[in-house]
C-alpha cells in the first residue's frame, strides 16, 4: 500500500476524479506523490502555484482515426494517440506503441513516466507518449505500410524536431519508423531528420539506438550490484519478454558474465539450464517475427511452458521486460522464496505496487523503470544530437555515452535516496531527482 502524505491527498484524489477508469495512469501518479512526501516537507513552496497539479495534467491530447485499407481492400479504422505530457525540460519525447490494448490510459500512464525518465538522463527533453491499438502481428508489410502512412498523415501536424520528437516502442521498429518517416518527409517536404529517433543508419539513425534500452538497463542493474560488491558474473538470470529491449538485456548480461535461463513471449516461455542462445532468438524474433516456442524445436536442452509465470523459474537477477504489470506480489512471493538478489525494470512500469513492496521488505535491489530503462531515451537524445549537427557516431562513442549516462542516474538515484534519508531506496530516489529537476524548470517557465 502506498502512503500519500496528508498535503497531496487532494492532488491524488483529483486526479482519480478527472481521470476515471485510467488504472495504469492512477497507478504511475500514486507512485510519483507517494515519494514526494518528503520534498515537500523540506520544500513547502513546491505545493505553490498548482505545480504538482500541473505536472499530473498533460499539456494536450490528441486523438484521432487512422483509416487504411488491408489487403483485401477492407477499409480499417483505428484509433491513434499522441499525448503531450510536459515540454518544461524540452520538446515531447517518447515513443510510439501500437498494440491492442492502447488507450488514452495507457498514452498518458507511459507519458507521465516518460516525463520523468527524460529527466533523469539530464539532456533537453520533455515527456510524451503515442501510439494506435493496431495490431502488426499477423499483418504483411504493405499493410503496415498503409497503416503507418495513414497515422502520420494526422500525426504530422503535432510533431517536429523542436516541438515533439516520437520514437518506437512496442510494435513500432525500424520498419514502422522507416515507413512514417518517409511519409513524414512527402508531407512537408522537408528532410528534417530529428523529427523521429530509432532511425535506419543510412538515413539518419544512431548506431547502439536498437541495443540502447537493454544495454541501458543492464549497466544500471550492473552498477546497483557493485554497490553491495557483487556482479553479473557467474548469475542465473531470468529476462521476461523477447523483444528488442530483452534481447539486448540479454547480450549485455552475458558480456557481464551473467547466464540468462528463461526468457518469453505473449504465449508462453522457454527454460533453458545450459543458457538461452541468443542468436536462436534473435533468428526466431527478429527474423522469422515467429514466437518463443520455436526455440525447443532447435534446442533439445529446452523447454517450453504455455502460459504460466515466467517467474517461477529460480534467479538470481530478474530482469521483467515485456509490459506493465506483468510481475504480481504472488510472482515477487515466489522470487524472493527463490532468494533473488536484484530486480531490474527493463520495460515499463513492469512490477505492481505489491510486487515491488515485497522486493523492499525483504531487502532486494530493485531498480524502477524510469531509472534503469531510461538508455533507450538517452540514445535518441544522442541521435537528436548527431542529426543537429549532421554527424555520425561510431557504435563505441555512443555506446561509452550511453554507459556514462546510466552509471550517472543510478548514482543520482542513489545520492537523492541517501539525502532524503531513504538509502537504497531507488524508487524514492528516481521519483524525487526526477521530480526536483522538471519542478524547477516548470516554476522558472512561471504559471504555463
Amino acid at each position: 500500500m502506498i502512503t500519500i502524505d496528508e498535503k497531496l491527498a487532494p492532488i491524488l484524489a483529483e486526479v482519480l476524479r478527472r481521470n476515471a477508469g485510467e488504472d495504469e495512469f492512477h497507478q504511475a501518479v500514486k507512485e510519483v506523490l507517494g515519494s514526494l512526501g518528503r520534498v515537500v516537507a523540506k520544500n513547502p513552496d513546491y505545493l505553490d502555484y498548482a505545480l504538482i497539479e500541473r505536472l499530473c495534467e498533460p499539456e494536450r491530447q490528441i486523438i484521432f482515426r487512422v483509416p487504411w485499407v488491408d489487403d483485401q481492400g477492407r477499409v480499417r479504422i483505428n484509433r491513434g494517440f499522441r499525448v503531450q505530457f510536459n515540454s518544461a525540460l524540452g520538446p515531447y519525447k517518447g515513443g510510439l506503441r501500437f498494440h491492442p490494448s492502447v488507450n488514452v490510459g495507457i498514452i498518458k500512464f507511459l507519458g507521465f513516466e516518460q516525463t520523468f525518465k527524460n529527466a533523469l538522463t539530464g539532456m533537453p527533453i520533455g515527456g510524451g507518449k503515442g501510439g494506435s491499438d493496431f495490431n502488426p502481428r499477423g499483418c504483411s508489410d504493405g499493410e503496415i505500410m498503409r497503416f503507418c502512412q495513414s497515422f502520420m498523415t494526422e500525426l504530422h501536424r503535432h510533431i517536429g524536431e523542436y516541438t515533439d520528437v516520437p520514437a518506437g516502442d512496442i510494435g513500432v521498429g525500424g520498419r514502422e519508423i522507416g515507413f512514417m518517416f518517409g511519409q513524414y518527409k512527402r508531407l512537408t517536404n522537408r528532410y528534417e531528420a530529428g523529427v523521429l529517433t530509432g532511425k535506419g543508419l543510412v538515413y539518419g539513425g544512431s548506431r547502439a539506438r536498437t541495443e540502447a534500452t537493454g544495454y541501458g538497463a543492464t549497466y544500471f542493474v550492473q552498477r546497483m550490484l557493485e554497490t553491495k560488491r557483487q556482479s553479473f558474473d557467474g548469475r542465473r538470470v531470468v529476462v521476461s519478454g523477447s523483444g528488442n529491449v530483452a534481447i539486448y538485456a540479454m547480450e549485455k548480461i552475458a558480456e557481464f558474465g551473467g547466464k540468462v535461463v528463461a526468457c518469453s513471449d505473449s504465449n508462453g516461455y522457454v527454460v533453458d539450464d545450459d543458457g538461452v542462445d541468443l542468436a536462436l532468438v534473435k533468428e526466431i524474433k527478429e527474423v522469422r517475427r515467429g514466437r518463443i516456442s520455436d526455440y525447443v524445436r532447435a534446442k533439445s536442452s529446452a523447454h517450453y511452458i504455455e502460459g504460466g509465470s515466467i517467474w517461477d523459474v529460480p534467479c538470481d537477477v530478474a530482469m521483467p521486460s515485456a509490459t506493465q504489470n506483468e510481475l504480481t506480489g504472488k510472482d515477487a512471493q515466489t522470487l524472493v522464496r527463490n532468494k533473488i538478489v536484484a530486480v531490474g525494470e527493463g520495460a515499463n512500469m513492469p512490477c505492481t505496487p505489491e510486487a515491488i513492496r515485497v522486493f523492499q521488505e525483504a531487502g532486494v535491489l530493485f531498480a524502477p523503470g524510469k531509472a534503469a530503462n531510461a538508455g533507450g531515451v538517452a540514445t535518441s537524445a544522442l541521435e537528436m544530437q548527431q542529426n543537429a549537427s549532421r554527424d555520425s557516431w561510431t557504435f563505441e562513442q555512443t555506446e561509452e555515452r550511453l554507459a556514462t549516462i546510466m552509471r550517472d542516474i543510478h548514482d543520482s538515484c542513489a545520492e537523492t535516496a541517501d539525502d532524503y534519508g531513504a538509502p537504497g531506496d531507488y524508487v524514492l530516489g528516481a521519483n524525487i531527482a526526477s521530480f526536483v529537476r522538471v519542478a524547477k524548470a516548470m516554476d522558472a517557465l512561471g504559471v504555463i
